[in-house]
């Protein structure tokens, strides 16, 4: 008999990601923005933010490898309760501490937090529902990823600019708490592994055995890693750092102007994550992974538009809509693709291995996207007054990885 999506259970799952992301997105925005404004140090800015996203990367093997072997209900509990204290303690000695450091490693734990809750989410996703709900529950959690990262950093700057940094904490640790609470009356079927020997020596073995399950027993699994990380490594990262340079620095507004406009541009591609993930829910049934290839070959052609506007076209707002409306159709169709593959790995891995696997995955192809943003960064500055030969060799590179994509996913 078919589970039905909505049980119980999954329905608190999503409420408490509802609240944790949304929550986690308010305060990442807040803070750094509070020590922009307190120091004007952009220098400062840009090595607080970068510091705060190597927890992420580190912890989430080590959140895949906990969540197969911890129930995964208990992992969010903690996470959440954790995550409000931390907050809360933050309030408490933002006046006795030198704040720099405070916001620092206040940072670097909720990035480490959200690197170890993720996997579980993604892992518990095989134990609510039935197969043939892997689509559609996956298209859920990424709807309220791209919803929360749409309105928690609008909605936090709101109330900071309304009401100051405090309030924002407050709300926010209220929020994480009330959510912990709630999620102890989730029932996440849980079937405890054996471990021998100490912690690292069950560390390493676990890392091992999904190594050798993504290179050996499931190779296609591999391949999927290794088209996200290309994807991550030459679009994802060009669009990231494309975005604010070309907006700001190439394109001749006036400099608020510019700034807002940006703005207008960050939401759109969150608007474009939140329209691929409910496009991901509708169209699930037409879904086949077969032609997986098809949408990054969309996501592909979406850029050279980018390109052809800023070699042809001399109008500046022209181009700023151009560019937009591309980077709104990948973000769309790279949505749809990562719910696509999200659900294909759930399928083909045992439940037993899901969480390291998917922490194995999350790790290396976001390791891919600080190397694309440095990549890019220097290719820019290379090619001032040709942006449009960088973001057409994005383009070209990102079509050769799709047309081979299309040739692995073909043969299943």
């Amino acid at each position: 008999m078919k589970k039905k999506l909505f049980t119980k259970d999954f329905t608190l799952v999503v409420i408490g990601q509802i609240i944790s992301l949304f929550g986690n997105a308010a305060v990442r925005f807040a803070l750094p923005l509070y020590l922009l404004n307190l120091t004007g140090s952009s220098a400062l800015y840009g090595t607080v933010t970068a510091c705060a996203f190597i927890p992420s990367i580190l912890l989430s093997p080590v959140g895949g490898m906990i969540s197969d072997r911890v129930n995964k209900r208990n992992i969010m509990v903690v996470l959440d309760f954790l995550t409000s204290a931390l907050i809360l303690g933050f309030l408490f000695f933002m006046q006795e501490i030198n704040i720099v450091l405070l916001i620092t490693v206040t940072l670097m734990l909720l990035y480490g937090i959200a690197g170890t809750y993720q996997p579980s989410v993604q892992a518990s996703i095989p134990d609510l529902t039935d197969q043939e709900n892997f689509m559609a529950a996956n298209s859920v959690i990424n709807t309220v990823n791209s919803f929360s990262s749409l309105t928690g950093p609008v909605i936090g700057g709101i109330l900071y600019s309304a009401y100051g940094l405090e309030a924002v904490l407050l709300i926010c640790g209220i929020c994480f708490f009330l959510s912990a609470v709630m999620e102890i009356f989730i029932k996440i079927p849980f079937q405890k592994q054996i471990s021998g020997g100490n912690i690292w020596e069950t560390v390493k073995k676990d890392f091992t055995k999904s190594v050798y399950f993504i290179r050996r027993e499931k190779p296609v699994v591999g391949k999927c890693l290794l088209v996200i990380s290309g994807i991550n490594l030459f679009l994802s990262a060009m669009i990231v750092v494309a975005l604010p340079y070309l907006i700001t620095e190439v394109l001749s507004f006036e400099e608020t102007r510019a700034n807002t406009l940006y703005g207008f541009a960050q939401g759109a591609l969150a608007g474009g994550g939140l329209a691929g993930a409910m496009c991901a829910g509708i169209f699930r049934e037409k879904l086949t992974i077969k032609r997986a290839g098809n949408l990054l070959t969309a996501c592909a052609l979406s850029v050279f538009p980018m390109s052809f506007t800023l070699l042809l076209t001399p109008s500046e707002t022209i181009n700023y809509m151009i560019i937009v409306l591309c980077c709104f159709a990948v973000m769309v169709f790279s949505t749809v693709f990562s719910v696509q593959m999200m659900s294909f790995i759930q399928t083909e891995t045992p439940k037993n291995l899901v969480g390291k696997v998917i922490a194995v995955m999350i790790t290396v192809s976001t390791c891919a996207q600080p190397l694309g943003n440095a990549l890019y960064g220097i290719l820019f500055e290379l090619g001032k007054g040709a942006e449009f030969a960088v973001i057409l060799f994005s383009g070209i590179v990102s079509l050769s990885i799709a047309m081979k994509t299309k040739n692995i996913f073909a043969r299943l």
